[in-house]
Formats: C-alpha cells, sequence, structure tokens
C-alpha cells in the first residue's frame, strides 16, 4: 500500500473517530443540562432534550430535503432560473419519461398484488404442515439478499449467449435450448423485459407477505373456523369470509408496505438493465436525469412525483391501523 492510500485512509479513520467523540460530547452535555434542570417543569425539559436531537436529524436529513427538492423541481438545470412547470410539462410530453411512468404504474399493479397472493397461498398451505419452519425459511431466504445481490442472481438467470458462439450459461435460455427453442434476450426484448424485471421483485417480496401473513393466521381463533365449519361452510368459504376478514389489517400493512418498496424500487432495474431497453423507472430516472446528466430541476420534479404517488399509500396505510385500533 502506498503512502498516499494509508494517509487517507488514517484520515478518514480519524474523521470518524471525531465525529463519534462530538456526537457523544453532545449526547451527555443534553444529559447533564436536563439533569440539572429546575424541578419546576422538569419532565418538560427532560422531554425535550431527548426529542430534540430526533427533530433536529429529522428536520435535516428529511423536512430540509423534502423542501429543497420542492424547490428544485421549479429551477432549470443549474438552478440559476425558476421556469414554473416546465419540468413537469416536459415530463408528462417526453415519450420515454411517459414510458418510464408507465412501467412504474405495472410495477405497483402487479408487485403487490402478486407477492399478496403467492404469500398467502403459501401461507395458507403450510400452515401446521411437516417441516413448516423449513419451508418458510426457503421462501423467506430472499428477503435476506440485497435488491442488487438479487438483480445480480437473476441476471444470470436470464443471460443469453449467441447460437453456436458459446454454450448458454443463462438457466432459462439452457433450459429453452434443451426444449429446442431459439434463446431469447429477456432483458432486452420489450416490452416483456419489465416484466422479468417485476419477477425479481416478486421473489423478494413474497417471502416478506408470506411471514406476515402466516403470523396474522395463527392469530384467528380456532373457535371461529369452527363454528363456520359447524354452520356447513366448506374450507374455501370459510377461508375467504373468516379468515380473510380477520388478517385484513395485515392485508393492509402487507400491500401498502411493497406498494411503498415498489415505488421506491431502484436497485434491480439499475443492476439488471441500467434503465435502458425501455425498462426504466421513476427512481432510476430520477438518479440518471439529476445525477448522471445534471438536470437536477427535471430530477427534482421527478422526485417530487414519486413523493405524490407514494403519499396517498401511507396516508390510507395510516388511516386504516387507527381504525383497526379504535376497534380493538
Amino acid at each position: 500500500m502506498t503512502s498516499e492510500f494509508l494517509t487517507d485512509m488514517f484520515s478518514k479513520f480519524g474523521l470518524m473517530i471525531v465525529g463519534l467523540v462530538v456526537f457523544a460530547a453532545v449526547v451527555g452535555l443534553v444529559l447533564f443540562l436536563a439533569d440539572k434542570a429546575p424541578k419546576r417543569g422538569k419532565d418538560i425539559v427532560v422531554l425535550a432534550a431527548f426529542l430534540a436531537p430526533s427533530f433536529i436529524l429529522l428536520g435535516v436529513g428529511l423536512v430540509y430535503p423534502a423542501i429543497r427538492t420542492t424547490l428544485l423541481s421549479f429551477q432549470n438545470r443549474n438552478s440559476t432560473e425558476w421556469v414554473g412547470l416546465q419540468n413537469f410539462e416536459w415530463m408528462f410530453s417526453e415519450p420515454t419519461i411517459l414510458t418510464t411512468l408507465g412501467n412504474t404504474l405495472i410495477w405497483v399493479a402487479l408487485v403487490p398484488t402478486l407477492s399478496t397472493i403467492f404469500g398467502l397461498a403459501y401461507a395458507v398451505f403450510i400452515d401446521k404442515s411437516y417441516g413448516e419452519k423449513i419451508l418458510k425459511s426457503l421462501v423467506f431466504m430472499p428477503m435476506a439478499i440485497s435488491f442488487v445481490g438479487a438483480g445480480i442472481i437473476w441476471r444470470f438467470m436470464y443471460e443469453y449467449r449467441e447460437v453456436g458462439f458459446s454454450e448458454q450459461i443463462g438457466l432459462l435460455n439452457q433450459i429453452l435450448v434443451w426444449l429446442g427453442q431459439e434463446p431469447q434476450q429477456f432483458l432486452v426484448n420489450s416490452p416483456w423485459n419489465t416484466f422479468f424485471l417485476i419477477n425479481v421483485m416478486i421473489w423478494i417480496q413474497t417471502g416478506f407477505a408470506m411471514v406476515l401473513l402466516s403470523a396474522a393466521i395463527k392469530g384467528v381463533p380456532l373457535e371461529v373456523i369452527e363454528a363456520a365449519r359447524l354452520d356447513g361452510a366448506n374450507a374455501w368459504q370459510s377461508f375467504w369470509n373468516v379468515t380473510v376478514p380477520a388478517i385484513r389489517g395485515t392485508l393492509v400493512v402487507v400491500i401498502t408496505t411493497i406498494s411503498i418498496a415498489t415505488l421506491k424500487v431502484f436497485d434491480i432495474v439499475r443492476a439488471m438493465t441500467g434503465g435502458n431497453f425501455d425498462t426504466s423507472v421513476v427512481a432510476n430516472e430520477m438518479y440518471t436525469q439529476a445525477f448522471n446528466r445534471g438536470e437536477f430541476g427535471q430530477g427534482s420534479a421527478l422526485a417530487l412525483v414519486l413523493f405524490v404517488m407514494v403519499l396517498p399509500i401511507v396516508v390510507y396505510n395510516v388511516r386504516v391501523m387507527r381504525q383497526q385500533k379504535e376497534i380493538r
């Protein structure tokens, strides 16, 4: 290792140590001042002392960037001129961006729906079965893999090699060759390539849906299910009319959580196609416009649209959770 590398490494290590020391000093000072506060109103001072760092970090890390991004979305690429709605007009008139918005809507329509259906079906079928824990672990395992890692894994699954030049290393194309079919460029051929990318997200999120829904199903009182069967309900009627209403709150949480994650999906698209071949989504296009092309106004406009798309889902989730809390 060169001396420059060692110097740079030690400087960064030193900055980290200084940051930790400053953080510890600030926390210690806050606690000391809170402890020395007068008895009258001491509870309020202590509460403020503990909440202040969180509110400061929230303001610096969330509120300020949100306001800054909103302002940038109405300015030009260099943030030197106010352009009004010009960035939004570009967004809804540019064919490539319209394709990006359409892809995002397809992602949001398919991933939460199919992930929840597959997770619910799997949770029902393996409930109280032999080897339930192992079977759950196998489905949940993709959740332990990062989106980038999952994208790389599935990129190898979809790998294409031209016939006659080399052997197929992609599993799907090798299967097609074994069946006497021509190998396909799964990540190039539009619009089907978008669905092959969506498959990766479903593979990851199904385990999440399965775990939560399985726990919810086990929480349904057996007396209610037995009463439905005594009334003549078959397995499907018991499931649809008793189990599903009982786990409605969990279903809402699962669907909304996966929907938010899907709206923000970036890693899978970036790792597998880079947004090329008409596969880009809003989060990926936002990054491309702002950091690759230096179009901070257009990138901020995309970020604002993404926030607007996520907000109704969050509000609905909070509303349903409050209703469930009132019922209990």
